[in-house]
Order: C-alpha cells, then sequence, then structure tokens
C-alpha cells in the first residue's frame, strides 16, 4: 500500500507503529480501496503505511497518537462482530477529539464502546460524546428531550434503544409519534383512507423500525398492537402504560398539544420527545413552539434528561454536517 504522504500539522514529528493480531481483519479496517485509512490520513493530517499486520502512522505528535487510537477502535469493533461504514470511521475521529466528557475522562476510543444497543437485525454503537450521554439517559431516565438538527441520531437511537426493550420485555408496547399537519383539513388533500393520509409524515419512523428488526416482524407487531405509529392528534385521551413512547419532530407542536402528550405517560414507561428548536414549522399566529416552552418549564425536573446535540454530532455524510455548520453560522 502506498499513498503520497498527507502534508503533517506544524509541531513535533512523531512515527508509531500498530500491530494487529489477526490479520485477516485488516481488510475490512483499511475499507475497500483504503478509504478508512484515507479519511483518517485527511481528517487528521497523518501519513499512514501498512505491511503485513504492521501499520506504521506518521506526522504531528498529537495527531500520529488519535490516528493510532483511531484506528486500534475501529479493529476492536470489527473483532466484536461491528459493522463499520463511513459514519463509523467519522464518529471515532470525532470522538478521538473529545478529552472529556461532562469533565468526566472519557473512555478511550481505542477501547470498546461504553454503551450499545443490540436488536434484532444490528449492534448500535455511540459515534460522539453527545451519544454516549444520550445512550446512557436512554436507558436510565423516564422522560428524555434530544435537542439538535437533522443527522445527529436522535430519533433513530431512540427507536433502536425501544425496540430492545420491546424484545426484552421490558415494555409491551412501543409507540411511535409526530405532529402531522396544524390543521385536520390540510390531510384531505391526500387520496386514500386516513391511514394512507398520515403515513408520508410518519415514514421516517418506519424506515427506523425497519433498520431494526426484519421486516415480516415489524408488520406482524403492527397489526398486533405492539408497535403502534399515529399522529399526535390520536394521543389524546389515552393513558400509555407499559410503554416505549417517542414523539418525532416535536419542534411542530405547541405548548397546549406537548402538555397533552407529555401528560399520557403512564406506570413502567419511558418517553423520549426529539426535535430540532432551529427548525419550527409551527405556521405563523400559534405562537412558541411546545418543545422549547417544554423544556424551559422541565429542565432539571427529577427523572427528566435534556440532551443537545450540535452540528459537530452529525453522523450523516460528512457534508451534512459542514451543512448544518454553515446554516447555523449565517442564522447566527
Amino acid at each position: 500500500m502506498s499513498r503520497k504522504p498527507v502534508p503533517a500539522r506544524a509541531g513535533e514529528r512523531a512515527r508509531l507503529e500498530v500491530l494487529f493480531d489477526k490479520p485477516q481483519l485488516l481488510g475490512r479496517l483499511f475499507g475497500e480501496f483504503d478509504q478508512n485509512l484515507i479519511a483518517i490520513e485527511q481528517r487528521l493530517g497523518v501519513y499512514i503505511s501498512a505491511r503485513g499486520n504492521r501499520v506504521v502512522i506518521e506526522g504531528e505528535a498529537e495527531s500520529a497518537a488519535r490516528a493510532r487510537d483511531v484506528l486500534t477502535g475501529l479493529y476492536n469493533r470489527i473483532a466484536q462482530g461491528q459493522d463499520l461504514d463511513v459514519g463509523a470511521v467519522e464518529g471515532v475521529i470525532a470522538m478521538s477529539a473529545e478529552p472529556t466528557l461532562d469533565g468526566i475522562i472519557r473512555a478511550d476510543v481505542s477501547d470498546p464502546p461504553p454503551a450499545m444497543i443490540r436488536t434484532r437485525k444490528k449492534t448500535i454503537v455511540p459515534r460522539s460524546g453527545t451519544q454516549i450521554r444520550y445512550m446512557d439517559a436512554l436507558a436510565r431516565s423516564d422522560v428524555i428531550f434530544a435537542l439538535g438538527p437533522a443527522g445527529t441520531g436522535k430519533t433513530y437511537l431512540a427507536v433502536a434503544q425501544a425496540v430492545q426493550q420491546l424484545i426484552g420485555g421490558s415494555v409491551q408496547r412501543l409507540i411511535l409519534s409526530r405532529p402531522a399537519v396544524e390543521a385536520g383539513e390540510k390531510l384531505g388533500f391526500l387520496p386514500g383512507d386516513m391511514k394512507e393520509k398520515v403515513d408520508p409524515y410518519l415514514r421516517p419512523l418506519y424506515d427506523a423500525l425497519h433498520d431494526m428488526l426484519p421486516a415480516e416482524q415489524v408488520e406482524r407487531r403492527i397489526s398486533s398492537g405492539e408497535i403502534e405509529i399515529a399522529p399526535l392528534a390520536f394521543m389524546r385521551g389515552r393513558t400509555l402504560a407499559d410503554a416505549f413512547i417517542i414523539l418525532d419532530e416535536a419542534q411542530n407542536t405547541t405548548p397546549a398539544q406537548m402538555k397533552m402528550f407529555l401528560t399520557r405517560f403512564g406506570m413502567n414507561s419511558r418517553m423520549v420527545v426529539c426535535g430540532d428548536p432551529k427548525q419550527v414549522d409551527l405556521p405563523g399566529g400559534v405562537g412558541a413552539s411546545g418543545l422549547a416552552d417544554a423544556v424551559r418549564r422541565l429542565e432539571g425536573v427529577d427523572g427528566i434528561d435534556v440532551v443537545r446535540f450540535d452540528a459537530s454530532d452529525v453522523v450523516r455524510h460528512p457534508i451534512v454536517g459542514r451543512i448544518v455548520k454553515a446554516y447555523e453560522g449565517e442564522d447566527a
């Protein structure tokens, strides 16, 4: 393997060697056409070369050490049977730059991830420090508010945790909801019955479910009522016990709707409210977003956790994070 060296950043240079004891895993570690190594080189400004089971990293000392930790962390994930994709590589690179996590020394990225969610189709590990906090909150808190831009994994991780608890028997039902439109008559312009009218608004939730469970299980559990996907308006008047409840796109609720939803909470339940306070689509004259109002009132209340994501936590294609940062910078 030979590539043109990437110019190292200014500072003391270092040359580090890493030996891997299972050479058969290195093809997956390096990626097709060495794409994972190239991503690490470009992000950290180092040069990586490999021969056999030995990898040499050259560059500025701190960057070379980060690259070593990233490679070891990715190797450990492969050894544990986890899949590697571009998002996983970018996530481990990003986490290697986080020296602390709420004042606590972070887990070394070369170690196995500190939290993971197992579903029938995949094992999900955190890809940023904020995702570590979020996954911890999903496992212990009664009500969690997840705030931040698209692509940070707010809804995806919540659905994964919900599926894990449903499979494990911790809850009996999984309820996914989101606001469809503010005025019911707008639904009338869509063809079909009520389900066909609201399904386009709920499609992202279906997509997340199908990532966690085989298609036949999704359909069977929806038919049996174990999984319910419904517009927010369908929650009124209910008490949701023994359930994992997720509200997506919560920034598009009014304060009255948010209060109605939160007070559906029943015994042995967990509730996750996801939204981006900067992407409110409520029509003019409606007033404040119910999400912002609820966080203002409830942050700090016992049993309620608030996790805030930002552009650095985006785990879709790296360009999505750059797009979010560009928009946030201009808005500011």
